[in-house]
């Protein structure tokens, strides 16, 4: 279409079609709202392209072989096998295809228009991509986060999660610095698929957020994967070597690996987003200020999603775009509710958490009743895996109301979200203990546990 001839007006202008922005373009659509979308990367965001999709696919991946040693207390003689990393990164690719386009359907059956190109700001009501202006009622900004690379020599030569996915080739070898959930993850993916992986943290434990117990009986199995973990440990330099590169750490001691994966938290994504042509501030930490209907210091202009700041979590920013269509356009006035977000780590054992920590919830002065069960999963009876299982409940002594319910174990993501349902709806130990459980499964454990530790 000509120039000169483009619709360059709209009720909504939304920046980024990642989660957020893609449900709250959809839903503002269906209900009425002339919406225009812009996108200058991937359709689906973080999540679909460089998040927890692929890592999720690639965690299955990397589960195989474990499996394959496991099969042998079961009767199972497994032949000789192989793991083929161009395989599973460009089948990768193919799924991450399949799901940009569906997207792109999703997002034209909604009859919102979508642009591909960087937006910028020109004013509050204003828009600029491609060269050409758009008029907005509203503009939302979902531009999400982006990885934060460490400030250190050499740090050119280190990559993020956003490259990890597609390397030419495996690293036989490889250095992951940080102690977050993706650090976590990563090292246990290229473990499990065969990499020797050293995992720093420059902190005493890692996972910090997380339940004290859990943080520290998570490191404990991590470590028996083979995953080699230090902690109070950084890098300081990195050069390039005939066979990779040399990492110097702050103990002084030196590794020599294929790839160093910089996961050391993300920021922001705000970069050339024209900011600074509107009111809108941002926070101690340099996320965007946004109050509880998303509404930044200028009054046209909201933010949702990683941007501002928040659980940085797919779901949460999909929740807050139907909150902020249905507010905006639906006449629905609809405010987030952040109690009991359940979340899991896709490390290997697995970690799933709802509600409080204990030293959360310590920290409130509650008076507090520990549960806590630590047993071999009945699979690895059999397999000769060394690995346990933990299950944590938290319980407020004065309302018997279960506030935090955290696992290390198989399975804990599924077990965790079934158990957020009936802590959303305000169960109690006295709930739990009614409970009937099905047995033989390690879920069980959660409604059978009798005795404070």
């Amino acid at each position: 279409m000509p120039e000169s001839h483009k619709d360059t007006s709209c009720d909504l202008f939304v920046i980024g079609a990642g989660s957020g922005g893609v449900r709250a373009s959809r839903v503002a659509a269906s209900l009425g709202a002339k919406v225009i979308v812009a996108e200058g990367l991937y359709l689906g965001g973080t999540c679909v392209n460089v998040g927890c999709v692929p890592k999720k696919l690639y965690v299955y991946g990397s589960e195989f072989g474990k499996a394959f040693k496991d099969a042998a207390g079961f009767g199972w003689h497994v032949g000789e096998t192989a793991f083929d990393w161009a395989t599973l990164r460009d089948n990768k690719s193919l799924e991450i295809s399949r799901l940009n386009s569906i997207y792109e359907r999703l997002l034209d059956g909604s009859g919102a228009t979508t642009l591909d190109g960087m937006a910028h700001l020109i004013d509050a009501h204003t828009v600029e991509v491609n060269g050409t202006q758009y008029h907005a009622e509203k503009i939302l900004l979902a531009t999400g986060s982006w990885p934060t690379k460490p400030d250190f020599q050499g740090n050119e030569h280190a990559i993020t999660s956003n490259e990890v996915f597609d390397l030419d080739s495996f690293p036989e070898r490889l250095l992951v610095i940080g102690g977050g959930y993706i650090a976590t993850e990563f090292a246990g993916i290229f473990n499990g698929l065969g990499s020797q992986v050293t995992q720093l943290y420059r902190g005493d434990l890692f996972m910090r957020g997380f339940d004290g117990d859990i943080r520290a009986f998570a490191a404990e199995e991590i470590r028996k994967t083979g995953v080699d973990l230090r902690f109070n440990t950084n890098i300081e330099s990195l050069i390039p070597i005939n066979d990779g590169y040399e990492a110097t750490l702050t103990d002084g001691s030196t590794l020599v690996v294929d790839t160093v994966l910089c996961a050391t938290g993300r920021h922001p994504n705000i970069e050339g987003l024209g900011l600074e042509h509107t009111k809108v501030t941002l926070d101690s930490r340099g996320y965007v200020k946004a109050n509880a209907l998303f509404q930044t210091e200028e009054p046209s202009v909201f933010a949702l999603g990683d941007m501002t700041g928040g659980p940085q979590l797919t779901p949460v920013a999909i929740a807050q775009a139907m909150a902020f269509a249905h507010t905006q356009f639906g006449n629905n006035p609809k405010a987030m509710d952040y109690e009991f977000i359940p979340t899991a780590v896709f490390c290997q054992p697995n970690i799933g958490t709802v509600g409080l920590t204990e030293e959360a919830a310590r920290d409130l002065g509650l008076e507090l009743q520990i549960f806590k069960s630590d047993f071999k999963p009945m699979k690895h009876t059999l397999s000769g895996r060394d690995e346990r299982t933990l299950m944590k409940l938290i319980v407020d002594k004065s309302t018997d109301r279960v506030i935090g319910l955290h696992m290390v174990g198989p399975d804990a993501g599924e077990i965790c979200q079934g158990m957020a349902v009936a802590m959303k709806a305000g169960a109690t130990k006295a709930h739990f203990d009614s409970t009937i459980g099905i047995h033989p499964t390690a879920a069980e454990e959660f409604v059978t546990m009798r005795t404070p530790s």
